[in-house]
């Protein structure tokens, strides 16, 4: 191949000696010579040095093979993270368009793991008005009225700026909150004068002293907001539990590290844990402050499950302390994120239908659910996956990259990069543009209401009139080719109060025994 590319070259040179047409041949086929003799000689990359322009056509379809794969090879069922079907709802969703599909389902209704509501041969009226609960115990001062279906934590410096606008901006349309993500509260969050939930992660980002430790005043300063309606204390997030979050370098701007406090131009790494606390009792306690330094607004805490022994021991010191927060967010492992390890993406922390089920169970067995709201994250982009969530124990929901979707998201898996070519996850002017907030707002509201219409004619097809009649035994489950369960047949109710009796079911024994108020 190099042999071919000298015999061009020479050819082209004698022929611009003898004609000077042929000079510009000249000028095109240098470049390409160079880049050949480059790449035989470098010692990186094999393919590039053997056969250096197959290499390079490798290298393209490398760089943008999740693109390709996208666009062109995958079917409409077996994307990755989502199928092209669920993103395609969305899109339907956030553009208003028409909302039916032809020909019947593409999914193989009888793979194990297809799942299905239950619908009534007497459907339900449709629920009227907007679907909502209330959120605060009785130490909350100033409880909130939330929507069932908000925008999930996503931090300024992950997202862009325009990003950060429309989905508060879609907020306010729609009466419905964004999560500020741990990253803290910058002017595009308050732009458009949508509901905030403030969440507070382990960088204490926005609220850090000189030491990079938590800041009553500055905490205080943030909160009192009138658009902050909850805060959030971010204990894991589902992507990279037990891991700190990762804000890439070239994403670290001048404006994000002064919001953040950090360094310009470096990597900024979250601590895996908080330095305000390390025990369940402290946790509570931390819950208790923040209470009091945000003026009775509610507190929640977010985590993705572990170690099932350390919920209980979180359960065990609200009952010892008295201390309740006002929610509790769980993320499964499922859950996204612009940057995590391999490790921790792929083979850390449990899915949503494991843990969802069993934080239920266990503020049911410890006779505290009653008081406290649980909200639930992870590939919520249809009515089905609310639905699902609901059915296992959820209150209200979070959505995040159903909501990028809205936004224009094509999953090209380039949030780490700063590349993102629909200005959602970028910091690149020249891409950011390209996100019309007047425009995306919209989107983000449509999605909003158009899927919590789903969730009422779901409803109106299983015969419930509320969100309350939502249960286990709503959805079904194929667990072979022969064998349908209830989700109720798979993660079983408990009765109210039995783990603070000598009643705890077996299954529960071995973490209740684990389990300490005073450490993880």
């Amino acid at each position: 191949m190099v042999l071919i590319a000298l015999i061009l070259f020479l050819g082209n040179l004698f022929l611009g000696i003898l004609d000077a047409d042929y000079f510009w041949w000249l000028i095109l086929t240098l470049p390409f010579l160079g880049i050949i003799l480059y790449d035989i000689s470098q010692k990186k990359n094999n393919v590039l040095r053997n056969l250096p322009i197959v290499g390079h056509i490798k290298q393209l379809l490398v760089n943008n093979r999740d693109l390709f794969q996208d666009w062109v090879l995958e079917n409409n069922r077996d994307g990755r993270p989502f199928s092209w079907i669920e993103r395609k709802i969305v899109y339907i969703r956030a553009n208003n368009e028409e909302q039916t599909a032809p020909f019947g389902t593409q999914y193989n209704v009888y793979a194990p793991g297809f799942e299905w509501v239950q619908h009534s041969v007497a459907p339900a009226a449709q629920i009227e008005g907007d679907l909502r609960i209330m959120v605060g115990g009785q130490d909350c001062l100033q409880p909130y009225s939330s929507s069932i279906l908000n925008v999930s934590a996503m931090s300024y410096g992950s997202i862009s700026k325009n990003a950060t606008m429309a989905l508060n901006g879609g907020a306010k349309l729609g009466n419905f909150a964004s999560n500020t993500g741990e990253g803290g509260l910058a002017e595009y969050h308050l732009k458009y004068g949508g509901d905030l939930i403030f969440q507070l992660g382990t960088g204490y980002f926005g609220c850090r002293n000189v030491n990079g430790g938590f800041s009553d005043e500055k905490f205080t300063s943030a909160t009192k907001n009138p658009a902050v309606k909850m805060i959030e204390i971010k204990i894991s997030q589902g992507a990279k539990p037990g891991y700190g979050a990762i804000l890439p370098a070239k994403k670290v701007t001048k404006e994000i590290a002064d919001i953040r406090e950090i360094q310009e131009g470096v990597i900024c790494i979250s601590p895996g844990g908080h330095s305000e606390f390390n025990t369940p009792v402290g946790l509570l306690q931390f819950v208790k402050k923040l209470r009091v330094l945000s003026g009775g607004k509610p507190i929640g805490f977010k985590l993705c499950l572990g170690k099932r022994s350390d919920f209980i021991a979180i359960c065990k010191a609200m009952v010892k302390t008295g201390i309740k927060p006002d929610f509790i967010t769980v993320d499964g492992k499922e859950g996204g994120t612009g940057a995590a390890h391999f490790e921790s993406m792929n083979w850390v922390g449990m899915p949503i239908d494991d843990s969802l089920p069993f934080i239920y169970n266990a503020l049911v067995g410890f006779d505290l659910k009653k008081d406290i709201k649980i909200f639930a994250c992870g590939r919520v982009v249809s009515g089905f996956h609310f639905m699902k969530l609901l059915a296992l124990g959820a209150d209200a929901c979070y959505s995040a990259r159903g909501m990028m979707f809205a936004l224009g998201c094509v999953q090209a898996l380039q949030c780490n990069e700063d590349t993102c070519p629909t200005g959602v996850t970028t910091m690149n002017e020249s891409l950011v543009k390209g996100l019309v907030v007047e425009d995306k707002k919209v989107r983000v509201k449509n999605f909003h209401e158009n899927t919590i219409i789903s969730v009422k004619d779901m409803l109106s097809a299983a015969g419930l009139t509320s969100l309350e009649s939502i249960n286990r035994s709503l959805i079904a489950r194929r667990t072979d080719q022969h064998t349908v369960k209830t989700l109720n047949e798979l993660y079983p109710y408990i009765s109210a109060g039995c783990l603070l009796r000598n009643s705890v079911p077996e299954v529960y024994k071995l973490d209740m025994e684990k389990a300490n108020p005073e450490s993880f």
